[in-house]
């Protein structure tokens, strides 16, 4: 099974549809997104083509193909725009044999992780800055974001097959990789 793996949309319809358009062309089964999907949040600026109503019908398209776990913009209006659910805390995926745990960052973080075991995976957005890291026994894992990147990184998501996950931006260059 291959995913398509974004966080952090905030109602951009313009890099919604990028997204989508990714989605499309990396032959995906999955689209696992990790939150923050219709409201740009008090703490950001209004994103490149903000409408999230349109956000919300783009997904909704796709809806068969989607995983969602809840972000810190989500609330309960949010579920009665999507057809798929988007108030889960987590989901645990399976990767090369190890434990991958999907949250949005907010609750679960390397601050306040779940319990892993060594080489297992916590995957989270919130940030909006992709990142690698290993350094608290097990790896930490974030696509950055779809619409609002910080730092100076790029609209990016990520894909995993086969135990390797790839960073890339929108346009689908990849420009990092990791295999559990």
């Amino acid at each position: 099974m291959k995913y398509l793996i974004a966080s952090d949309i905030h109602g951009s319809a313009f890099y919604c549809a990028q997204l989508l358009e990714a989605l499309h062309r990396e032959g995906v089964d999955t689209l696992l997104l990790l939150g923050d999907l219709l409201y740009h949040g008090p703490r950001n600026d209004l994103p490149q083509g903000y409408a999230p109503k349109e956000v919300a019908a783009m997904l909704n398209g796709v809806q068969q193909r989607v995983f969602c776990v809840r972000g810190n913009c989500e609330a309960e209006v949010d579920q009665l725009m999507l057809r798929f659910p988007v108030l889960g805390d987590y989901c645990l995926l399976e990767a090369a044999g190890k434990l991958v745990f999907a949250t949005h960052g907010h609750q679960y973080n390397l601050q306040t992780p779940p319990a892993l075991r060594p080489g297992d995976v916590l995957l989270h957005g919130h940030t909006h800055v992709p990142a690698k890291d290993s350094s608290a026994g097990f790896w930490y894992l974030n696509p950055g974001s779809v619409a609002i990147p910080k730092e100076g990184s790029a609209h990016s998501y990520m894909t995993l097959a086969s135990g390797t996950f790839r960073w890339k931006d929108l346009s689908g260059r990849e420009y990092d990789s990791l295999t559990l």
